[in-house]
């Protein structure tokens, strides 16, 4: 076991002012992620862009294919960088509120739409269902249909929440060895993650639990967002920091070996990439971090994530053939900003408003520092 380290008992605080310019590189690289798979996968075709992309970044940075993973590794190892000195600092309690309270009303409008669209034909479920009972959408709320076997999933995406509240609730448990020694932390989380994928590789059915793969799955990136901040604030030595990162390596080769990934096996050297990328940016303050385009889209990439495939199929399946691949694009991408900016603005604001006042007055009565960690928004 490390030897406790002079960690700050409530986190030193770090300024990240290139947070926002890595969620809109992480949005934007979900936004083609889908896109691809769509056009690619399901449809049989090809467009211009993603010639582009797989000639630069898929053969020759060698990242996945559709860059699979890219977007979520991102938003993944911002989480751990971001919360890891509030998870020291903060009470358990207001932490929770504070931190799930923020991601459920716009997760709740974004589920209640999918559900409407179902109900009307508009759109299918992700995860091959005709449709979905009242007992399944009222499951899907507290993200309870990935449990289900079969998967019920009336918004795919959302599976990243349910990674990022397993972070919370570890963190809360781990607290106490967080403020003492800290490195231990994201060691115990990977040696965890290991016994979650040996578990439902050798354990079988109806005992295992997929879900539970991919999280485990997942979560190194989470940990080594973690490390990274633990190095940056020197909470342990860097021989100890090395071993927490080569710890949530292995879980990825072995997630990689017992194929618990979805799309390829080059799932480590893409989060090797990813870390150099929070490396080279996430302490980054220039002019193109103060553009305005790179704030609405990084305020805003909660809400683009939760919507963007509630819209992408329809809105290309119905403009392509007048506009072109391109044109259905564009409408695609301009009808999800429309639609997050409403869900921002009357959603998630006043709710991160009200959050806040309420985590304020739970587990500690100073005022509400705004926490904007999240792993995909404000």
């Amino acid at each position: 076991m490390p030897e406790p380290t002079a960690a700050p008992p409530q986190g030193t605080r770090l300024r990240f002012e290139g947070a926002n310019l890595l969620r809109t590189l992480a949005v934007l690289a979900v936004l083609y992620s889908h896109i691809s798979y769509y056009l690619i996968d399901d449809l049989g075709t090809g467009w211009w862009l993603i010639d582009v992309v797989y000639e630069t970044l898929v053969d020759g940075v060698k990242l996945n294919q559709h860059l699979s993973f890219l977007g979520v590794a991102v938003f993944m190892m911002l989480t751990g960088l971001l919360l890891t000195a509030s998870a020291a600092r903060t009470a358990p309690s207001r932490f929770l509120v504070n931190r799930i309270g923020r991601l459920l009303p716009a997760l709740w409008v974004a589920v209640a739409v999918a559900i409407l669209l179902v109900a009307l034909g508009i759109n299918g479920m992700f995860s091959g269902q005709d449709g979905i009972t009242a007992g399944q959408s009222a499951l899907s709320f507290v993200l309870g249909g990935f449990f289900l076997k079969p998967e019920v999933a009336v918004l795919g995406v959302t599976w990243t929440l349910v990674v990022q509240i397993v972070f919370y609730l570890y963190s809360v448990a781990t607290r106490p060895l967080l403020r003492r020694v800290p490195v231990a932390v994201p060691i115990l989380g990977a040696l965890l993650c290991i016994a979650v994928l040996l578990y439902n590789v050798y354990v079988p059915q109806p005992y295992s639990v997929p879900m539970l793969t991919k999280v485990a799955a997942t979560l190194p990136a989470v940990f080594l967002g973690q490390v990274i901040y633990m190095a940056w604030t020197s909470m342990a030595s860097w021989r100890w920091l090395a071993v927490a990162a080569l710890a949530q390596a292995e879980v990825v080769l072995l997630a990689t070996d017992i194929r618990a990934y979805w799309a390829g096996d080059r799932y480590l050297w893409t989060i090797a990439v990813v870390a150099a990328a929070i490396l080279l940016l996430a302490r980054y303050d220039g002019a193109i971090t103060r553009l305005s385009v790179i704030r609405w889209t990084g305020t805003r990439s909660y809400a683009i994530y939760l919507l963007h495939t509630l819209i992408l199929y329809r809105a290309y399946d119905w403009t392509v053939d007048t506009l072109g691949k391109t044109g259905a694009v564009v409408v695609f991408l301009a009808a999800t900003a429309v639609a997050a900016e409403v869900l921002y603005k009357v959603v998630e604001v006043p709710a991160g408003r009200w959050i806040g006042t309420l985590a304020s007055r739970v587990g500690n009565p100073k005022p509400v520092v705004r926490d904007t960690s999240d792993v995909t928004g404000s």
